[in-house]
């Protein structure tokens, strides 16, 4: 395996023939060019040969191939004469009047057979064709060959195996945030490093184990790090890789995968996105024999085979255990579930210190801050976050990391990045921050609320202006309340617009599409009406192949939905009338909030609360503020 990413890949071998075949050809015409260049002496009749050895001016006679006579002179000239093949050399010299006498003084050799570069200049007509026939044979070969062994290895499994310096060398200590996780699976690795431990008590180790989650929580980095820790080969696959247009591909592939597993034992096999292989059996839409269920069918038959004492551990990753089958799940093939949520305040601290390490961080950075400001954010997000930030200091030429690039890092993954060139009007540009002041100052007023963060009225994405406001402690149970309040600040903007300018722009429109759904969700989901009682309305279909649109079976009459819909305008146009009342309330302290992001375009939560607690008379402002 070439491991050197900046090696460049040797010639094939078929470059190296046709290299040679070109190197033979230019070595047969250098060889035919010399024997067709100039001549190596003067070509004279035999007769003026034999006067010149009788006047003792020839030295050597060298006869080439039975015909041809060069004669080597005193002066250094050379004189080429031929013969007859049948004569000897000697006979047709003392026929021309040349004594034995005079020839005991000459050299004479006689090379049988032609010369080299003749030969070859007579065989090149034959050469060349039968070189290329040859070539044209093996490359045929080749071919089909090549297609035999593609064939042959269609079934075979596509799983990356790393074995000894190959192995991955992420650890446990890499991994932070999902510290019961990792204490659930460092069973799995006591199991591969000392498995007569749980043998000699009977205990039987799980064959699977199912990592839960949402994307980006780490699912994939706790299998290399349970590789890395274990020191054991491990074969990593994605469940799409299973699955061909032919029927039976896929289940070959898992037979292969699980055999090569087994003569490698102990070792690990890791299954990314099982849920692309492991769906449910009997709800596709192209019967109950296609591939998929075919190859989820070997999978299930490979993790009952594995026998007693099979040091083969599978880990499967999914963020949709919803769809998968149950036989899939059941003691004795994936009997242990490893959840993965979303890290709380001190997991995301200890992640940004894993991916922060070795980063010249500036003075001002915290991390814990950084993680207070980041809730709902996975693992991934927050290495993208912190990758983002060195970026941002790289493109300032800054040296270090400063809290500034991080808290703007957030903001871009948030919102989106700055778009400062987009050509506001002043008009558009009064609207959006009184639109963004409603915002906050209704939100400032409400019990329940999330504290604001920061107000803007720069571009970030497709928005115009945002308020950011963030919870200050994480938790898991939503109040009845705080719906209310999260749709009051989130139709504060829309009153501000309202009671300011005496109209309505399409700036709302996400803002009422969220509230919208805290709504509709407070009473079809969480029974928060009172006058539609303690029940939900609408249910999962069947089906989990057909689409979101069509994932929820109306379960509830007309009249039900009748009442559900005046419910959500019931409680919108309550909330509605409540931001209007703050803001007339507090209108001195939204218009001294809209000069002063119109004059800086950006407030943070000092500035914010300190504009909230100043004491402002009522004649320091003026109502009437359309341009």
């Amino acid at each position: 395996m070439n491991n050197n990413p900046n090696e460049q890949p040797g010639p094939t071998l078929s470059s190296r023939i046709w290299l040679f075949l070109g190197l033979g050809l230019l070595l047969l015409l250098g060889l035919q060019f010399l024997s067709s260049g100039a001549p190596l002496g003067n070509e004279v009749p035999l007769s003026e040969l034999a006067a010149a050895i009788r006047n003792g001016t020839v030295t050597q006679i060298v006869v080439q191939a039975d015909t041809e006579i060069l004669a080597k002179q005193r002066d250094g000239n050379m004189l080429i004469s031929r013969k007859e093949r049948s004569v000897g050399i000697t006979e047709t010299l003392l026929s021309l009047g040349v004594t034995e006498q005079q020839l005991q003084n000459i050299e004479i050799q006689v090379q049988t057979g032609e010369n080299l570069a003749t030969l070859l200049i007579n065989l090149l007509p034959f050469i060349l064709p039968t070189l290329l026939l040859v070539f044209l044979v093996w490359r045929m070969m080749r071919t089909a060959r090549a297609g035999q062994d593609q064939a042959l290895s269609f079934g075979r499994s596509r799983a990356r195996v790393s074995r000894d310096m190959e192995r991955p060398t992420v650890t446990f200590n890499d991994v932070a945030g999902a510290d019961e996780a990792k204490q659930e699976l460092q069973e799995i690795v006591e199991f591969l490093k000392e498995p007569d431990k749980f043998i000699q008590l009977g205990a039987r180790i799980p064959k699977g184990v199912l990592m839960v989650g949402p994307p980006g929580t780490g699912k994939t980095l706790l299998a290399r790090a349970v590789a890395g820790e274990a020191g054991v080969p491990f074969f990593s696959i994605s469940g799409s890789e299973f699955v061909e247009m032919f029927v039976g591909v896929g289940a070959s592939r898992v037979r292969d995968l699980f055999d090569r597993a087994k003569k490698e034992a102990p070792a690990i096999v890791f299954v990314d996105e099982i849920d692309a292989v492991g769906r449910q059996r009997g709800t596709g839409l192209g019967g109950g024999h296609d591939e998929r269920e075919q190859t989820l069918n070997q999978i299930l038959t490979e993790m009952d085979g594995f026998e007693q004492g099979t040091n083969v551990i599978i880990i499967a990753a999914t963020n949709r255990p919803d769809v998968l089958d149950p036989a899939l799940l059941r003691p004795g093939r994936f009997d242990r579930k490893v959840t993965l949520d979303r890290p709380d305040f001190k997991g995301r601290e200890a992640i940004l210190k894993v991916h922060t390490k070795g980063k010249p961080l500036a003075s001002d950075v915290s991390l814990e801050a950084m993680a207070k400001l980041t809730p709902g954010f996975a693992g991934a997000d927050l290495e993208n976050l912190v990758n983002e930030a060195a970026i941002l200091a790289a493109r300032r030429n800054k040296r270090t990391i400063s809290m500034r690039e991080f808290q703007e890092a957030m903001e871009r993954i948030i919102a989106g990045p700055e778009r400062r060139s987009r050509v506001i009007t002043p008009e558009e540009r009064k609207t959006i921050a009184y639109h963004e002041a409603g915002h906050a100052v209704v939100m400032y007023h409400l019990e329940e609320a999330d504290p604001v963060h920061k107000i803007t009225i720069i571009p970030r994405g497709q928005a115009g202006g945002y308020t950011m406001s963030l919870p200050e402690t994480d938790t898991m149970l939503v109040t009845k309340e705080k719906f209310e309040d999260q749709i009051v600040g989130l139709l504060g903007g829309r009153a501000s617009e309202e009671i300011t300018f005496n109209k309505i722009t399409t700036g709302a429109s996400n803002d009422l599409e969220r509230a919208t759904q805290i709504a509709r969700a407070m009473i079809t989901r969480y029974g928060m009406s009172e006058k539609l009682g303690l029940r939900t309305f609408g249910e999962p279909s069947g089906s989990i192949f057909l689409g979101r649109d069509l994932m929820e079976q109306r379960n509830y009459s007309e009249e039900a939905a009748v009442q559900i819909d005046n419910e959500v305008r019931r409680i919108l146009d309550h909330s509605y009338l409540r931001a209007k009342t703050i803001l007339q309330e507090n209108f001195e302290r939204l218009v001294r909030l809209s000069e002063a992001l119109l004059a800086k375009e950006t407030i943070d939560r000092e500035e914010f609360e300190a504009i909230m607690t100043e004491n402002i008379e009522p004649a320091d402002v003026t109502r009437a503020v359309p341009a």
